[in-house]
């Protein structure tokens, strides 16, 4: 088990798990149950079978390394991933297996991959040149993305599932449920109130801050990404996160995020939909006035200043390059 877990030691940011793994087995590490709540919940997985479903390919490995004992169900298929609900000693926990990329929805748009650092220069060379080599590891590149901002956004105080382990393809993480053992829902299949609309939002708009202090943007935020436990929205889906400071497009980015929450939201606080929280959040950020206890006001002044061209075209530039790689990738499958 050493050998095999060694190979994926790049997966661990946080060093003092690493070593917790080789001590123990996984199913000594407890996870606290949170509390409850009165929302629609998917299927209950409390009391799961003792004859679990057949272990699909991608999770053998991990069960052949005793990191997972069961696999109970599929718990969601999404444009990259799917996620099964897993059983490690006496905890329950997910396990998300990556799609390949010919499978997935979700391209890795150069826009996302820009300013992620490669420090190994012949892998570098590799992902440029877009070999088999450079294309396994822009996979491993996307993956430990996840693995490293939910550790990042963790310490920062970010709620998000807490991670585990990285092996072959595979994210081995919290299950966020209620205090029956219940899968939480996603936020889009909760009906709210507006005062409960207006709580999450806020909540949301503060864990947005807090992410962007820790220099994180999550490019891909919406109801979709959002699950609600029993104190809250928990956010999750995390390897397009892009670097606030090394991105050109960071920006706009988080603007976007922001601005489907405040859709999202608006459809039970009408109220949301004309303010401008995220324009807001980011000229603090490149002020350097954001903090995570910033007040926020929704409005920002209007910018008179005259368009920038140049910055129009570099946008579309952008885009062109995109679409480029894209039929350059599927060319090469």
């Amino acid at each position: 088990m050493v050998n095999a877990l060694s190979r994926h030691i790049a997966c661990f940011p946080d060093r003092t798990f690493i070593s917790a793994v080789f001590r123990a087995r996984p199913d000594t590490i407890r996870v606290p149950k949170p509390a409850s709540i009165d929302l629609l919940i998917l299927p209950s997985i409390v009391g799961a079978p003792d004859q679990p479903m057949k272990t699909p390919k991608r999770i053998q490995p991990l069960v052949d390394e005793g990191l997972v004992d069961m696999v109970i169900r599929q718990l969601m298929s999404g444009k990259e991933a799917t996620v099964y609900v897993v059983r490690c000693g006496e905890d329950i926990r997910c396990a998300k297996v990556y799609k390949e990329a010919n499978e997935r929805s979700f391209k890795q748009a150069s826009m996302y991959q820009e300013g992620r650092k490669v420090k190994n220069s012949r892998q570098a060379r590799a992902m440029e040149k877009g070999t088999r080599y450079g294309r396994k590891m822009q996979e491993e590149v996307w993956q430990n993305a996840e693995v490293d901002a939910l550790y990042r956004l963790a310490a920062a105080g970010v709620r998000v599932p807490k991670p585990y382990i990285c092996f072959e393809g595979v994210l081995l993480m919290d299950l966020v449920t209620d205090a029956a053992g219940n899968a939480a829902p996603r936020l889009n299949d909760v009906t709210l109130t507006e005062d409960t609309a207006r709580k999450y939002h806020a909540q949301l708009l503060h864990e947005v801050v807090l992410m962007l202090c820790a220099g994180i943007i999550h490019g891909d935020l919406s109801e979709y990404n959002i699950l609600v436990d029993g104190e809250g929205p928990v956010i999750i889906d995390l390897p397009q996160a892009i670097d606030a400071a090394g991105n050109s497009g960071a920006g706009p980015m988080l603007v976007r995020d922001v601005d489907n929450l405040a859709t999202f939201f608006s459809q039970y606080a009408p109220q949301l939909a004309a303010t401008q929280y995220g324009k807001e959040i980011w000229a603090l950020y490149q002020a350097g006035l954001l903090r995570p206890d910033t007040a926020l006001t929704g409005r920002i002044a209007a910018d008179k200043r005259p368009a920038d061209v140049g910055a129009v075209m570099r946008e579309i530039q952008l885009a062109r390059k995109e679409e480029e790689e894209r039929r350059q990738y599927q060319a090469q499958l």
